[in-house]
């Protein structure tokens, strides 16, 4: 155990879906804080204003419980450090902006939109290494800046970072990192709308909220030393640091929805189980000493550990889920796969039949390893629940010969002739015509599925058979015969 009882956070901005990277950070944490006997905390950062998207907050939660991933603290449950929307909280940001301004550690500045361009394209035309502020605000007088908020000068507030030794991150993933102060900007911390940025709001809040680890993307890594000066001007403890990698496309460019969906809940909404998401995403990063890649949410907690995820970025492999997806889909027991696809009836054009829960667990063991979706119980094999339209033409050519018809008509009388056929039945049928006719089984197992089924794959074709029944057999037969004994 890192630290007794931690305290992590998921803090995301509402500005849309939860980035199937977003669900890997709260997964992170979630698993950090379940193998520790910590708290995983959710937050909401929505001081960007301009970036709030309609009913997302309630879109994230649905999300992160659709996952699983039930945090102890947030908006809608009790906790001491609350309230966990950082819109609720201004007036907390800005008293600890005015402790930094009246330290010296931060400063009004007043400089117009106009006057930041012009210093920004002045800094690209001498091609300076980073734009940055020129901290002309930092030298105006006490008198000034009162004469200026008097007559409520638009401002915002800045950081004001001093000159001194390097900036150091102790990152539990990365190692040491060092980041020299000149490169290091006079951050805003609080925006001109009165709102803060991210840098003071989650600095303030980490430390209120009694945060002991954060874990988060490498893209804040830069952002870091600016976090760390925040936290020594506020004279606060600093909490540990641990950034993931990014993710990736195939090509090793960033993850992005112009290569596939980025939306954990296109996943979902796409059929694939919350079992298999969680195991692959936990793995895009992350691993044991011995490579395993099935895990159940049990076995990830009780084998996560920050110091196995890797620095090197995760690519991003759709096969890999798919065949996840169909690990977790049959490990389930037959009673939960039932109600999925039961529900999953509901959505399909069969929403108006009736089948029996008998019916549809012979199905589901049937099918069991030729699905990796749910809905594949359905779309893999229409032929369970209406009769065939066509007949698969290149099944036809390569496997309708000039006996198949006379073939059939005498399995067809074997059949007739049975009450209650069970699958043994059906098979010794079969080869007592192919014995009678000095033919091979196949000769007899390809036509027979073909007629009932309409195509050339399934499940084995006496377990076909036996499901179908020996009324529907019998009628499919007969109606194929018509079809293609011409």
């Amino acid at each position: 155990m890192i630290n007794e009882y931690p305290r992590v956070r998921f803090a995301p901005s509402p500005t849309g879906y939860l980035h199937v990277g977003g669900l890997r950070t709260a997964l992170y944490n979630y698993l950090f804080a379940k193998s520790n006997d910590g708290k995983f905390v959710l937050r909401i950062e929505d001081t960007d204003r301009n970036r709030l998207v309609e009913n997302a907050v309630e879109n994230l939660i649905n999300t992160l419980k659709w996952a699983g991933l039930d945090y102890d603290e947030g908006p809608d449950k009790s906790g001491e450090y609350g309230p966990y929307t950082q819109s609720e909280r201004l007036d907390i940001y800005h008293k600890y902006a005015k402790q930094l301004i009246e330290n010296g550690k931060a400063y009004y500045c007043f400089c117009s939109p106009e006057r930041l361009t012009a210093l920004r394209e002045e800094q690209q035309r001498l091609k300076l290494p980073q734009a940055k502020y020129d901290k002309h605000c930092l030298n105006l007088s006490k008198s000034d800046v009162q004469a200026k908020l008097a007559s409520n000068e638009p401002h915002v507030v800045r950081l004001n970072v001093e000159p001194g030794e390097r900036v150091l991150i102790d990152d539990l993933i990365r190692g040491r990192v060092e980041f020299e102060r000149e490169v290091i900007d006079d951050q805003v911390l609080i925006k001109a709308d009165g709102y803060p940025t991210y840098h003071l709001a989650n600095v303030v809040d980490d430390h209120l909220m009694k945060i002991t680890h954060v874990i988060r993307g490498e893209e804040w890594l830069s952002s870091t030393p600016k976090h760390i000066l925040l936290y020594e001007y506020l004279g606060w403890e600093i909490p540990k640091f641990a950034h993931l990698p990014l993710l990736l496309n195939p090509d090793k460019s960033k993850l992005s929805k112009r290569q596939g969906d980025v939306a954990a809940e296109d996943y979902r909404d796409n059929g694939y189980l919350r079992e298999a998401l969680l195991n692959f995403v936990a793995l895009l990063g992350w691993s044991t000493s011995d490579n395993k890649e099935f895990f159940t949410m049990e076995e990830l907690i009780e084998n996560f550990s920050i110091d196995r995820v890797h620095k090197a970025g995760a690519v991003f492999n759709i096969e890999k889920l798919n065949w996840l997806n169909a690990e977790h889909l049959r490990a389930k027991p037959a009673s939960e796969l039932l109600a999925m696809l039961k529900d999953e009836m509901k959505k399909s054009k069969y929403a108006d039949k009736s089948f029996s829960d008998e019916y549809l667990l012979l199905i589901i063991e049937a099918m069991r390893e030729r699905v990796s979706f749910i809905k594949e119980y359905i779309d893999n094999c229409p032929y369970f629940y209406e009769e065939p339209h066509s007949y698969d033409e290149a099944v036809i050519a390569k496997r309708w010969k000039e006996d198949s018809a006379d073939l059939l008509r005498k399995f067809l009388e074997k059949i007739k002739a049975l009450e209650n056929p069970t699958k043994e039945d059906y098979e010794n049928s079969l080869d007592q015509v192919a014995q009678e006719n000095g033919v091979g089984k196949g000769r007899l197992i390809h036509p027979i599925r073909l007629v009932v089924s309409g195509v050339g794959i399934g499940p084995g074709v006496f377990d076909l058979l036996y499901i179908l029944g020996k009324e529907k057999v019998v009628n499919r037969i007969h109606k194929a015969l018509t079809v293609l004994d011409k």
